[in-house]
């Protein structure tokens, strides 16, 4: 009784093996895009001119205005205040790195600066609430075409920036929405392929593109970032503890106190 349990449990494990042997290799492999992702800032600073968003008129006008101030040495700070960047302005025009971490049901990015930024991108198949809270990133939901990432973000606040650069950006006053595929051009290359509707500030969908590159030889990591020495200075508290105060406002930023 024995040896035939044992012939059977054999033949069973032998039929599995063979299949196992047999079996056509996986169809489809998610790219692996885990790792540290530098952005090409050269290619921003190319389309800032070549690829403008297409604003409203009266919003063209602030853009304007944005630009000559830059150009005359006052630029307007869209990264003040201590917030992140915010969607989809961390993708367009961040001049620092990001981790990407691929975990179960979920792709998280986590960058320097701003109190170091987390977005999180839900991979489990669930739908978007139906009542969401807004905030500077919005709920981000994303499934694999092939070997393209999509990515559907919603429940941006109207506060959150479309900027095209660290002095250009105008807020999207609400019901944005962006759309992304994320995919490797090549093996250590990512391209971003943004859509980004803003009823409120654009006459139609902007398509743009932006460029991200790993360097797995060279061990980058991401690091602490603050944005305490932009709208927090070194103070005292009422009892001489050392403490971060409220740094002055001027009209075009933080004004730096000694």
């Amino acid at each position: 009784m024995i040896v035939k349990q044992f012939v059977k449990t054999f033949a069973i494990v032998g039929v599995f093996f063979l299949q196992q042997i047999a079996a056509p290799p996986s169809a489809h492999a998610e790219p692996d895009l885990s790792g540290l992702w530098l952005p090409d800032i050269k290619d921003q600073k190319r389309q800032e001119a070549s690829n403008m968003p297409p604003w409203k008129p009266d919003i063209l006008q602030q853009v304007q205005h944005l630009v000559a101030e830059e150009k005359a040495g006052r630029p307007f700070l869209v990264l003040s205040h201590c917030l992140p960047h915010g969607m989809p302005s961390w993708m367009l025009m961040t001049h620092n790195a990001f981790e990407l971490l691929v975990t179960p049901g979920r792709i998280t990015m986590l960058g320097e600066v701003d109190g170091n930024r987390m977005r999180r991108i839900y991979m489990d198949g669930r739908k978007p609430p139906e009542d969401p809270d807004l905030s500077l990133h919005g709920y981000s939901i994303g499934h694999w075409d092939g070997d393209t990432l999509l990515i559907d973000t919603v429940s941006i606040v109207p506060q959150a920036y479309i900027a095209i650069s660290e002095a250009v950006g105008i807020p999207n006053n609400g019901d944005m929405h962006v759309v992304e595929h994320i995919h490797l051009a090549e093996s250590n290359v990512m391209h971003d392929d943004l859509e980004v509707t803003a009823p409120n500030v654009l006459t139609a969908t902007w398509k743009t593109t932006r460029i991200f590159r790993r360097y797995p030889d060279r061990h980058y990591e991401v690091t602490e970032g603050e944005c305490a020495q932009e709208d927090l200075v070194p103070g005292k508290d009422a009892n001489g503890n050392d403490i971060f105060v409220p740094n002055a406002q001027g009209a075009f930023g933080t004004v730096h106190t000694k």
